[in-house]
């Protein structure tokens, strides 16, 4: 049965011991980041602090934040089963007789299930709208102040509703938002993203774009937000599939958009095209850097409507692993399938948290005729959000892509690394720092596939320098490839543990523009994954690594007991 709230989603949570109450009077301000992610980065339990410092309301967090969670919240046993039951609707076999018509019947009534049911009027309240508050105050939202360098209060789990003009469909996308004031916030859509296409719409026709957020919907609905699907499809559909029961829209108090009638609060208002732009960050995002400041459009706030029991949902994001990285594996589990009917080559798919979504791909390929690796990432690359991949990995159908030990072994025996390695030109993810420019750069695929050729005695090598002078770790990774001692060197920054592999790929996936980074010798490659400087060609700023600040981790520590959170539990 579907959870008919997030309310019912939480109860489900305390029955099955994985939320866990803090009843401790906590600040919205660096305090509830420093917790979460103590507890995120230990696969510990979804948070609920009751008592918020200025605030009435509650912040439930961490709710995704395991496999075990993603699985509950989308209620399946594992997100495979949901992948598996898509694959389903993709087998034309089961359409071409009459017996598999007959035992598809209840497949094809669950889409009856996708459409969502809009509802104009009610008699009852829905609710959402129990509440109506038209004396905006968004300081009354327990709204995070996540890093110690954020610009400001962010909202992190905010589903934005918009549509085009003279159009009856609406668009929802998850676009994080910084408050400015009590009745403003910026609005953090991409130049990729299709709320930055309705917002050119109304810019080019000089019209007010009407706006609404919903925030803290059933987990389907959350989750949808944050689906790769084609532009102008409505996420309510995707939804209304997963829980098997359409979500209930209801209309906003005070413009046409509408929204889940379940939600905890919504935010109504509008942006003005052509009103002056807000500066907007720096925001500790989910690469484990802080994304950079630029110019974003206002969002006014003109009414606020919200249950009478809401519960502020919220979520931190950062260094991996994190809430945010469960939401990306049912990603990668449920579409999994579209991708393997478009392209039958494509065996399998891990996106190692360490990428941060958009930074690696780990393919497995059935190599039916030479070139089949190549097939592969040249689709991808010109697939959605796909294309932003900046590290493509083909490995042979025979090799698990979560077995990272084997896809080392496939790497260092099957790569010749001048041969084997294709660098594209194309789009990157607008959270991308590594490129000398912004959103467009170097992306690699590397042909895993092949057969064994090389020795992995040689291994990969890892070396740390302090780099004080530009093109540092250019020079030191010619040097390790001149060298000889290892068919793969990366060369990071003295701070890096170098013993710590899951580090290490992150640093990799993150800082590597392959064009400029790559040194190639005598089959042997070396990787600069170094911090650049502006005098190697970088026309941005280098982000900062996220870190809480001392005072804050001294304020946790000397108030653990008093959050009643288990040891275990970190």
């Amino acid at each position: 049965m579907a959870y008919k709230s997030l309310n019912q989603f939480i109860k489900e949570l305390e029955k099955r011991g994985e939320l866990l109450r803090i009843t401790t009077e906590v600040s919205s301000d660096l305090e509830i980041t420093e917790i979460t992610d103590r507890v995120s980065k230990s696969y510990g339990k979804a948070l609920l602090f009751e008592k918020v410092k200025d605030s009435r309301y509650p912040v439930l967090i961490n709710a995704f934040g395991t496999y075990e969670r993603m699985s509950l919240a989308l209620e399946a046993d594992n997100l495979d089963t949901i992948g598996k039951q898509v694959e389903e609707y993709l087998r034309i076999e089961n359409y071409t007789t009459f017996s598999g018509l007959f035992h598809s019947i209840p497949r094809l009534l669950r889409l009856l299930a996708c459409f969502p049911v809009k509802r104009p009027f009610t008699l009852k309240k829905p609710a959402c709208q129990q509440v109506i508050e038209k004396n905006v105050d968004l300081d009354k939202i327990p709204i995070l102040k996540c890093w110690p360098l954020d610009g400001g209060r962010f909202v992190t789990l905010p589903l934005v509703f918009t549509k085009y003009p003279d159009s009856r469909g609406q668009n929802m996308g998850m676009y994080r938002m910084q408050v400015l004031d009590k009745e403003t916030t910026a609005m953090h859509w991409h130049k990729h993203k299709d709320g930055a296409g309705i917002y050119e719409a109304y810019r080019r026709m000089g019209k007010r774009m009407p706006v609404s957020v919903a925030i803290g919907s059933n987990p389907a609905v959350t989750y949808a937000a944050t689906a790769p699907l084609p532009p102008k499809i409505d996420e309510m559909f995707l939804a209304g599939f997963l829980r098997r029961r359409p979500v209930a829209m209801v209309k906003c108090v005070t413009n046409d958009i509408y929204v889940p009638a379940d939600s905890q609060f919504v935010l109504e208002g509008y942006v003005d095209p052509e009103e002056e732009l807000a500066w907007e960050g720096p925001f500790g995002d989910h690469t484990g850097y802080y994304s950079l400041a630029d110019w974003y459009p206002r969002f006014h706030v003109t009414c606020i409507t919200h249950r009478k029991d809401a519960v502020y949902p919220a979520t931190v994001v950062g260094r991996p692993p994190m809430e945010d990285c469960y939401l990306a594996k049912a990603t990668e589990r449920i579409f999994l399938p579209m991708l393997k009917f478009a392209l039958p080559q494509l065996v399998n798919m891990n996106l190692p948290l360490e990428g941060v979504f958009h930074n690696c791909a780990i393919l497995s390929v059935k190599c039916e005729y030479p070139g089949a690796a190549q097939t592969v990432m040249n689709f991808l690359w010109g697939m959605g959000q796909m294309r932003y991949t900046k590290l493509l990995i083909a490995i042979g159908e025979s090799i698990d892509p979560y077995d990272l030990e084997a896809i080392k072994r496939a790497i260092l025996e099957r790569v010749d690394f001048e041969r084997d390695i294709t660098i594209s030109r194309g789009p990157l993810d607008a959270l991308d720092h590594s490129s000398n420019e912004a959103l467009f750069g170097s992306r690699v695929g590397v042909d895993a596939t092949g057969e064994k050729r090389f020795s992995a005695e040689e291994g990969i090598g890892v070396y740390a320098i302090e780099k004080t002078i530009p093109f540092a770790g250019k020079k030191k990774a010619k040097e390790a490839a001149e060298a000889g001692e290892h068919r793969l060197s990366v060369v990071v920054d003295a701070y890096v543990d170098t013993k710590n592999t899951s580090e290490v790929m992150w640093r990799v996936f993150n800082n590597i523009d392959a064009s400029r980074d790559f040194v190639y010798q005598e089959g042997r490659l070396a990787i600069d994954a170094t911090k650049k400087l502006f005098e190697e060609g970088l026309k941005h700023p280098w982000p900062e690594d996220i870190v809480m600040s001392d005072e804050i981790k001294k304020l946790v520590d000397s108030r653990w007991t008093e959050y009643g959170i288990d040891r275990k539990e970190v």
